[in-house]
């Protein structure tokens, strides 16, 4: 036995006669936020208990055991702040009060801990301020609990990484099989939360960053529409396309994290209409969500792998029987037409929009995508062992956001996702949403070829991009397995549908109940390395 395996071995023995930890991860690890709720609420339990829990978890878990490289690290103040949101409770208050979340590492903390993008270029100086959702979550009486893991530059250095990787933290595993791959960019939010280290996290997307991961991970992920969450205080990597979003197992608490997250600020211009459509979205947890709603099934963004198709039909299956009308199949226009123009238009806005953003942070030695461009050459040692930074090359080489190559492409991208292709496809059928399914089961981590996996290829799978694209809504639900695997749906529709996404999410969700958590495998057929959870 080698000596890794060795103390595996030991920290399944360990968990297993410990009761304490074993009693803490049943009530605690996995628990909703109702539930827990409910109990800070009788006294049976605290903030700062539920946060020791975690920080214990984050120890064993994250930093050896199967070792994930979910966290990049946990918030040195948390406890104290814990302790004060004990102290100051009342009666009457927020869902998320008192409850531990962890942020992805491009969402600024202006606190003691980093802001990196997962990036070294961007380690030692924190970031000035906190972001927008950063502070949102405070103002609710979330307590930070620190920070994620995160494909380095939310996967926009290369198109051969592997996702999950980053300069600072390593390589994020997938707590169901430990040598299949989280997905990204968000993959130590979801690997983390699947491993119950956070009661819900926070990931953002530009393309496929939360849903992918989400779905690889067995959680509810929920993308907005682009204006609904500030980005203000983000790594950037277009402001066409990115936002912050929820991800949570269940989808009761991804709505109550989006109504906490969800707004107008004047910090982004984007978010101008945003008020007029935040709500509390959990007034939407309607557990006949499904009863006459009409769902199109969008068959060209299906037939890439054949779990997936199965996990689909079955979900189509409960949808009918649940009361939905459903249309098999949708077409949805111009799906393989959206590619070349998406990514003109990322590669023109990474370049404008990191350099506006390093210009709000002090203290670095990086101030413009140049200055990236040099450090990762000169730190190749440390940045460039897996792959290289081909897009920042290509994004260098853009002009401004005024020329006609980028403003023709912007143009096209949005014209045939949105109108053309999304609004068509819903209005023809007169649907509710569109479903496909997110993606397939996880696949290897592969440090030499990179991702096997690509957003809007018909030949691979990814359904992500359509609602990218056109800045709409999606939502992914775990819907099945596959040798262990979770496997998800999405659901996708017009600008500001939150509402009846989350409706039509909950309503499945209520009747399939497939959540599971994870028994960290070392692959999928190997044996646990820890105590089923």
């Amino acid at each position: 036995m080698t000596r890794q395996l060795f103390a595996r071995s030991l920290l399944a023995a360990a968990l297993l006669a410990s009761a304490p930890l074993a009693a803490q991860e049943h009530d605690t690890a996995h628990a909703s936020i109702a539930q827990l709720q409910q109990r800070m609420d009788a006294g049976s339990l605290s903030s700062q208990t539920l946060t020791q829990d975690f920080l214990d978890r984050i120890q064993h878990i994250d930093r050896s055991g199967p070792n994930l490289h979910a966290v990049l690290e946990t918030n040195p103040d948390a406890l104290k702040i814990a302790g004060t949101l004990d102290k100051k409770r009342r009666k009457t208050h927020g869902p998320l009060y008192g409850i531990p979340v962890l942020l992805k590492d491009n969402i600024d903390t202006g606190d003691r801990e980093q802001t990196t993008a997962g990036s070294l270029a961007l380690a030692g100086a924190p970031a000035p301020r906190d972001a927008t959702v950063a502070a949102k979550l405070r103002a609710a009486g979330a307590v930070i609990l620190g920070k994620t893991n995160l494909s380095e530059w939310a996967n926009f250095r290369s198109n051969h990484a592997s996702s999950g990787w980053s300069g600072v933290g390593g390589q994020t595993k997938n707590p169901y099989a430990l040598d299949r791959n989280p997905c990204g960019s968000s993959a130590g939010s979801g690997a983390a939360l699947a491993a119950g280290l956070a009661t819900v996290t926070i990931g953002t997307e530009t393309d496929g960053s939360i849903i992918c991961p989400a779905s690889m991970n067995g959680l509810v992920g929920i993308k907005p529409t682009v204006g609904l969450v500030s980005r203000a205080g983000i790594v950037p990597i277009s402001h066409n396309q990115d936002t912050a979003g929820p991800m949570a197992r269940d989808v009761a608490d991804a709505a109550a994290l989006l109504a906490v997250i969800a707004g107008s600020d004047p910090r982004d211009p984007a978010t101008a209409e945003a008020d007029k459509h935040a709500t509390d979205y959990t007034k939407f947890l309607d557990p006949n969500g499904l009863k006459g709603k009409r769902i199109g099934v969008v068959r060209q963004l299906a037939g890439a792998e054949p779990n997936a198709d199965r996990v689909l039909d079955a979900a189509i299956a409960t949808m009918k029987a649940q009361g939905a009308i459903i249309v098999d199949p949708v077409k949805l226009p111009h799906l393989n037409e959206l590619g070349d123009a998406e990514m003109t238009v990322l590669l023109y806005d990474f370049k404008h929009d990191i350099n506006a953003y390093l210009a709000t942070r002090t203290g670095l030695s990086v101030h413009t995508l140049a200055d990236l461009i040099a450090f990762d050459t000169a730190h190749a040692a440390e940045e460039m062992t897996w792959f290289g930074q081909e897009l920042f090359e290509q994004a260098q080489a853009k002009g401004p956001l005024t020329d006609k190559a980028y403003l023709d492409a912007l143009a096209k991208a949005k014209r045939l996702a949105g109108p053309e292709g999304i609004d068509a496809a819903l209005a023809a059928q007169h649907l509710d949403a569109l479903l496909a399914p997110s993606w397939g089961p996880a696949f290897m981590t592969d440090p030499v070829l990179g991702d096997h996996i690509v957003s809007g290829d018909p030949t691979v799978g990814g359904a992500s991009q359509p609602a990218a694209v056109a800045g709409y809504p999606s939502i992914t639900v775990p819907a099945g397995w596959a040798h262990g695997l979770p496997v998800g749906i999405v659901l996708f529709g017009a600008k500001w549908s939150e509402p009846a996404l989350i409706s039509i999410a909950y309503g499945f969700e209520q009747h399939t109940q497939a959540w599971q958590p994870p028994k960290f495998l070392d692959t999928v057929d190997g044996t646990p390395l820890a105590p089923g959870r």
